[in-house]
């Protein structure tokens, strides 16, 4: 007898990645498994409303389905919600996947008992750009990502705090909810932690590689971390406690970064330590970019390495202490709406 798995879809301004992620869906092996494919798409200016239509045509197990606030927790629970599969995969429109990706996370999930399975992000450029390819390598390096194993990669089959996308059995939702509507970004993560809050298992394998298409640029590199730090501490405002210690060091840094030199002002001996901190910092990225750059066949690229860094660590940290005012300050939620697409 044949298992349903519903695979759910968010995407909003996607018309470059959108085809070849149904297609990838349905590529899938099916191994005893029958798919369907739930695409929850956002008011888009690309048109990426109109390939979902075409390929609605084309694939009589995708279902199209509105998601009109335009942002990925409504459109994870829509889909959710419609789905009739006991087991859910999410496949977000911004990757390709292996033919094997739904069938080893469905074996995984049986084998293991997991809450949550997930494979490890493969970060491939957006184009052939210096500046795309550093970002891409930028997203794949601790000093990038800090010690996030789905984005560096690991040898063993391990217990995580989060895993990209996801696969869960539906009776999981019945049991912790849905995804909070309240976190525009960063709704897995408060998602993983609600599961191993209740008692649940994260399980990450490493055999299962998933090709993420980075942002091509630095403003939308800096659009996107930003975003990332802005809404964590909300997450660690619904969670009751942060899940990692990692994501204070941009925040703290930030705050070094711009509080000694105001301190210096009334006390000159505070511009020292500013000093030492900065070119440190500086030595660090230019020696880890450079190591990156050379042995990775583009010199050219070592500018755009250090400006990847240094992008990623200052727009989280900012959007963080921005996050900390908005939400756990003055307690003022975000509409929808405010939140542009970083695409």
């Amino acid at each position: 007898m044949s298992r349903l798995v519903s695979i759910v879809m968010p995407c909003r301004n996607e018309a470059d990645h959108l085809a070849h992620a149904v297609d990838d869906a349905f590529a899938q092996e099916r191994d005893g498994l029958e798919l369907e494919v739930l695409l929850a798409v956002g008011p888009s200016t690309d048109g990426t409303e109109l390939i979902a239509r075409t390929l609605k045509d084309r694939y009589a197990d995708l279902h199209v389905l509105p998601n009109p606030q335009g942002v990925v927790p409504y459109g994870l629970n829509a889909a959710i919600r419609a789905a009739h599969g006991d087991v859910i995969v999410r496949m977000d429109v911004h990757s390709r996947y292996p033919a094997n990706y739904v069938a080893e996370l469905v074996r995984a999930l049986d084998r293991t008992g997991a809450d949550n399975v997930g494979g490890v992000w493969e970060t491939v450029p957006a184009d052939d750009s210096d500046q795309a390819w550093a970002i891409a390598r930028a997203l794949s390096s601790p000093l990038g990502v800090g010690n996030a194993l789905f984005r560096l990669g690991t040898t063993e089959e391990c217990e995580v705090d989060t895993v990209p996308y996801g696969c869960w059995r539906r009776s999981l939702f019945d049991r912790i909810g849905l995804f909070d509507v309240e976190l525009l970004r960063n709704q897995d993560d408060e998602f993983n932690g609600r599961i191993i809050r209740h008692g649940g298992r994260i399980v990450m394998l490493p055999g299962v590689r998933i090709r993420y298409t980075a942002r091509k640029d630095l403003s939308r590199l800096w659009r996107m971390y930003r975003e990332y730090g802005l809404f964590k501490p909300l997450v660690n405002r619904k969670l009751g406690a942060p899940a990692t210690a990692r994501q204070f060091v941009p925040p703290l840094f930030v705050l070094v970064l711009v509080g000694l030199p105001l301190l210096a002002l009334f006390a000159p001996v505070f511009a020292v330590p500013w000093c030492a901190m900065l070119v440190l910092y500086l030595s660090v990225v230019a020696l880890v970019s450079a190591r990156i750059a050379f042995s990775g066949g583009r010199p050219r690229a070592l500018p755009w390495m250090m400006a990847a860094f240094a992008c990623t660590h200052l727009s989280y940290g900012i959007g963080y202490l921005q996050g900390i005012w908005r939400f756990l300050i003055i307690r003022r939620a975000m509409p929808p709406g405010d939140l542009a697409t970083n695409r």
